[in-house]
């Protein structure tokens, strides 16, 4: 599996898909400092929240393989500005979060994440599993 690093507002979802994805127990707990779940580098939310951590998310990508921006669909606020992602240099990915809670804004996230540069969107649910096996495989199968 390739190396992702998730990032995204704070409680959008980055460490439970990180949990799921790993097929560890879900513990809540409010990420501090970027963590590695194996393959998976989890950000704080307030690195994206705070323009001024856009340094250290940049730092930290290039020991990546993929840039993942996560928003959750039951948050009505793109946190991810225009043209975003292509300041990683990498392949990027969207990944909405919580589609079992609110189906119904899925397309305005798809048009934010599209509009921040993003290659391919995955939606996922952590809760009932939907979208998370097409990820592993993308991860997997990414050159």
């Amino acid at each position: 599996m390739k190396k992702i690093m998730l990032m995204g507002r704070t409680g959008s979802g980055k460490t439970t898909l990180a949990q799921t994805i790993n097929q560890l127990s879900k513990d809540y707990k409010k990420t501090q400092t970027m963590e590695y779940y194996n393959n998976i580098l989890d950000t704080p939310g307030e690195y994206i929240e705070n323009v001024r951590f856009y340094n250290a998310l940049i730092t930290a990508s290039f020991d990546c393989d993929v840039i993942g921006l996560v928003q959750d669909c039951t948050d009505d606020r793109c946190i991810f500005p225009p043209n975003f992602a292509y300041v990683f240099n990498k392949p990027t990915i969207g990944i909405i979060t919580k589609i079992d809670m609110n189906d119904k804004t899925i397309d305005w996230v798809q048009a934010c994440l599209y509009e921040a540069g993003v290659d391919k969107i995955f939606c996922v649910s952590a809760f009932d599993g939907t979208g998370i096996e097409e990820i592993k495989k993308f991860l997997d199968n990414i050159e």
